[in-house]
């Protein structure tokens, strides 16, 4: 969902084109059945889910799948990416899932008068400044629902230090394009989940020494 036009590498969420309006991340491909393994147990049998930043439409096709009553809501900022998630989800054919919206979940405000049950995200965070993943977090505690939970998945520092050098890499490049974005630390977004009302959990350890940050609201 990234404004931000970035030259990143092929291990990060990379696109590309595939069948019609189809987009395909390889990093989806290698990471997808991992997050629903993860995040399965988080989910409620019925519901609505948001998905922020949904990109190609890669996660939320096997996410719906796992819960029938589940209600998901995609959403992007990009056309191209609002037509790969579309194909995606009329391939599939999954009755659970509504027609995709754009979304720019960096603004204030959008989380007022929604409700839902599950919000998820993936390889957001260290895209946009802390300012833009501050707001996304407080949004998402306005728009869960008692009980709710926010899931957000992604690469994240460990205090001031990083899970391996490919990492601080990755981070390096990042910033070197624009300085006000990069690798969040797990302390930091759990910092601004419990000042806007989450309660955060352990972490999900993940492959690729990436992290599930679990929150929920009251």
């Amino acid at each position: 969902m990234s404004p931000k036009r970035l030259n990143l590498p092929d291990t990060a969420s990379l696109a590309r084109h595939g069948q019609g309006a189809k987009l395909n991340a390889p990093s989806a491909e290698r990471n997808g059945a991992a997050i629903v393994n993860a995040v399965t147990p988080y989910l409620p049998v019925t519901g609505k889910a948001l998905e922020i930043a949904s990109g190609t439409g890669q996660h939320i096709v096997r996410l719906a799948a796992v819960q029938a009553g589940l209600i998901w809501q995609p959403t992007d900022i990009d056309t191209d990416r609002i037509a790969s998630i579309t194909a995606w989800v009329k391939e599939a054919g999954l009755p659970n899932i509504i027609p995709p919206r754009v979304l720019d979940a960096t603004l204030a405000g959008w989380g007022e008068g929604a409700a839902y049950d599950v919000v998820f995200l993936s390889n957001l965070l260290h895209l946009i400044s802390g300012g833009e993943a501050r707001t996304v977090i407080t949004e998402t505690a306005t728009a869960l629902t008692a009980g709710g939970v926010s899931l957000s998945y992604g690469p994240f520092r460990r205090g001031e230090g990083f899970a391996s050098d490919s990492d601080r890499r990755f981070n390096e490049s990042l910033i070197s394009q624009d300085p006000e974005i990069g690798y969040k630390s797990v302390e930091q977004v759990q910092e601004w989940q419990r000042a806007a009302g989450l309660i955060p959990e352990d972490p999900l350890r993940m492959p690729a020494n990436n992290l599930i940050l679990v929150a929920r609201k009251p």
